[in-house]
């Protein structure tokens, strides 16, 4: 391997690392978050619940939230900011839910279960938040970012489904697509 693909291996690393740091280092500490794992590691914290957690429903709520407040006071780029952090939130443990699901399948019906209504659930939340991404995006004169998280929320939801059926809608209205669904009238 030549100096240059050594140089881009590494760089590609470091920018994979950086956003992890990034994301680290932005999370609040307070001794009401939690509890230090080790005590000769002060600094190693573990959530005392699950809704002090960023990665739990009650987190994606809370990013949901602050986006309706960003938007009801015109500011769409707070709310685009929010609203993509719910919709990798939601999805992130719409992922988790599934493979716990698939590890317990066969295995113990009833956790199974549970955790594959759990992924439906979030995934449902995180179709919901790319709804309101793409209205923002449209809000913001962006239908070139709108129009790719329209078809996500029908491919994810299908067209038959009421977030599915808006979704089209929208590109209805921003003319990606001419033909109305469903037909009126019955044509």
């Amino acid at each position: 391997m030549n100096l240059t693909a050594t140089s881009l291996s590494l760089l590609a690393v470091l920018g994979l690392l950086s956003p992890v740091q990034a994301q680290v280092t932005q999370l609040p500490v307070s001794n009401n978050q939690g509890q230090p794992i080790d005590g000769n590691d002060p600094n190693t914290l573990r959530p005392t619940s699950q809704n002090n957690s960023f990665l739990s429903m009650q987190g994606g709520e809370r990013l949901m939230k602050d986006a309706e407040q960003a938007v009801s006071g015109q500011n769409y780029t707070l709310a685009a900011k929010k609203l993509q952090e719910a919709r990798q939130v939601y999805n992130q443990l719409s992922n988790f839910y599934q493979d716990l699901n698939a590890s317990f399948s066969g295995i113990d019906i009833r956790v199974s279960d549970s955790q594959r209504k759990k992924a439906l659930d979030t995934a449902q939340k995180r179709d919901e938040a790319t709804y309101q991404l793409a209205l923002v995006h449209r809000a913001l004169n962006q239908p070139e970012l709108a129009i790719p998280l329209l078809i996500q929320i029908i491919k994810s939801q299908n067209p038959t489904r009421e977030l599915g059926r808006k979704a089209y809608q929208q590109l209805l209205e921003l003319g990606f697509v001419d033909t109305a669904y469903p037909r009126q009238g019955g044509k």
